[in-house]
């Protein structure tokens, strides 16, 4: 009998630990993504305030540019795969929250931070 066989049997859920392996693995690979996001992120901060630019001609440079506008986009969305993860452990592990309540929260924030985000990455980029 195999070590899943075994689980089943004996009534606990391996579907959970999988799930939570899988959490696991996105919030990872979001974290790679972040963190190239916030190199390049920081990286024009530091060229635009070298360069003397005000935040007018900062906009002025960034509108009508998809390409910064798909940066961002992926900065947002990585950002929306990785928080919530984090948020439903704090739930659960610090708060005291229930597995269902933690996600319910954590996913109705990661909404609210991907309509928000997306909304200021067309404020940004949009002509």
């Amino acid at each position: 009998m195999n070590g899943a066989t075994a689980l089943a049997r004996e009534g606990t859920a391996p579907a959970a630990a999988i799930a939570q392996a899988k959490r696991w693995y996105w919030q990872r690979i979001s974290a790679m993504a972040l963190t190239l996001c916030v190199v390049v992120h920081l990286g024009v901060i530091v060229y635009a305030v070298r360069g003397g630019l005000s935040a007018a001609e900062i906009l002025a440079r960034t509108r009508g540019h998809w390409g910064w506008g798909a940066f961002y986009s992926l900065f947002v969305v990585a950002a929306v795969v990785h928080v919530p993860v984090g948020l439903a452990t704090i739930g659960r592990e610090w708060c005291g929250l229930g597995e269902r309540t933690a996600w319910l929260l954590a996913r109705g924030l990661g909404i609210a931070l991907l309509a928000l985000g997306l909304r200021s990455v067309y404020a940004v980029v949009m002509p």
